[in-house]
């Protein structure tokens, strides 16, 4: 028995099969001819790329490629003499055209393009922002001598040339990193003794060099705009901070808006930024890697991509980093300025309460000192009409005949009554006192 008919049991993962495809969804191209190739890249959104999809297929329909549906990360379609290829990133799209069949003359490689394969303002109709769009010229036949630069600079507009020998010495690539008349950047590339596999993986390097170099630039964009803006904010946080430490407490309740104002600001610009600055320090790794992966020697004279490029671009992306780290001190900043303030605020209640106590403890001390003189008045005003209600029982008892004496009867009734009276409020009080004392505990 075959072992691939062997059962084993095995409980496969559900992404299993999607991990093993990944590794293969995006293939090298194979370059085995002289080709012109066309590649733009789009920024678009989830709804933009279905757009395209739909767009794509009926351009295939009209070119008599037979697709049902465009899906996946990456789409190869074979015409007659022209591939087309398109791929979903994250944030973008590509699609490149490579065509076999264009024959230009030396002196004029881009007279015409790969793009001629397309219906003219067919991209008027195609969703997205270009924000990559160049041309290459593949010259697959090997050749003993490459040609002179000084022959090639009509070819870029005489443009600073970047040349580089990849693969050391295999190929030789030229470029300026610039736009033409027709808003295209160009590539030149003449093939030593690369294979076509070879070649194919050379020039997916630099389409990926060239497409993620620039979408690593967006974020320089807006670190750019940012700098007077977080330069703004810095001198605001000083000075509130300033006046934190000088100013009064009367002023707090302006301090504290106006911090609450910058803390917005700045989560508002942070959550606007982060992804662009995360991932333009995403692109420029890629990139570099895909740079390394050239193995360049240098064309006498000129600089090499990896030596134009990071001269130029890895500063720009530094800013990115430099941004982001500045919105992050800002934010941190803030947030300890907040607290000092939150402190100062918590003192100066505290300060107040124990003011307030202070103020109440007099007042107690003010309302137990009436409350005792009110006590002596109740007690004398009790024993009074007590002794009225008594004189009036004694008048009644000596007028129905009983012989007694008023005066002796009074003068002894006065004293038990206060007594009395004085001795059942103490003790009320006292028993109120206790109860009091009991719910407190």
């Amino acid at each position: 028995m075959s072992l691939t008919h062997i059962e084993y049991g095995f409980e496969w993962h559900e992404h299993r099969h999607n991990i093993y495809a990944e590794l293969h969804s995006r293939p090298f191209k194979i370059i085995s001819s002289d080709a012109h190739i066309s590649h733009v890249a789009l920024l678009t959104n989830e709804k933009e790329k279905k757009q395209q999809r739909q767009h794509l297929l009926s351009l295939l329909k009209q070119l008599d490629i037979d697709v049902e549906r465009i899906e996946g990360s990456c789409q190869v379609y074979q015409g007659k003499d022209f591939i087309i290829r398109y791929e979903n990133h994250l944030e973008f799209s590509t699609l490149t055209i490579t065509d076999t069949a264009i024959n230009t003359s030396a002196s004029e490689p881009f007279a015409k393009t790969a793009l001629h394969r397309l219906p003219q303002r067919w991209f008027a109709d195609f969703p997205g922002k270009t924000i990559a769009a160049f041309h290459m010229q593949v010259n697959f036949n090997k050749v003993t001598s490459f040609p002179k630069p000084q022959k090639l600079k009509p070819v870029f507009d005489h443009k600073l040339m970047v040349g580089s020998l990849p693969q050391h010495g295999a190929a030789q690539v030229w470029t300026s990193f610039h736009t033409h008349d027709d808003n295209f950047g160009r590539f030149l590339i003449f093939n030593h003794h690369m294979s076509k596999g070879q070649m194919g993986r050379m020039v997916q390097r630099i389409i990926e060099i060239e497409t993620y170099r620039l979408m690593a630039m967006l974020g320089f964009m807006e670190a750019r705009a940012l700098t007077p803006e977080l330069a703004s904010m810095d001198h605001a946080l000083a000075d509130i901070t300033d006046q934190l430490a000088n100013g009064s407490a009367s002023h707090d309740d302006d301090l504290l808006k106006a911090l609450t104002d910058l803390a917005d600001t700045i989560e508002a610009i942070r959550a606007k930024t982060t992804f662009r600055f995360n991932a333009s320090l995403a692109y420029h790794g890629v990139m570099i890697a895909r740079i390394n992966e050239l193995k360049e020697d240098e064309v006498s004279g000129h600089l090499t991509i990896k030596e134009f490029l990071t001269r130029r671009l890895t500063p720009a992306v530094n800013s990115c980093s430099n941004a982001q780290d500045r919105l992050e001190n800002l934010s941190k900043r803030v947030n300890r300025a907040s607290d000092m303030l939150r402190t100062r605020v918590e003192l100066s209640i505290q300060s107040q309460n124990q003011q307030l106590l202070s103020s109440l403890e007099r007042r107690s001390r003010l309302q137990l000192a009436l409350q005792h003189t009110v006590e002596g008045l109740s007690v004398a005003a009790i024993s009074y009409y007590t002794v009225g209600l008594i004189k009036y029982l004694t008048d009644a008892i000596y007028n129905a005949g009983f012989a007694i004496n008023k005066p002796m009867i009074m003068g002894i009734t006065v004293p038990v009554i206060i007594g009395s009276v004085w001795f059942m409020t103490k003790r009320v009080h006292k028993k109120i006192r206790t109860l009091a004392h009991t719910r407190n505990l």
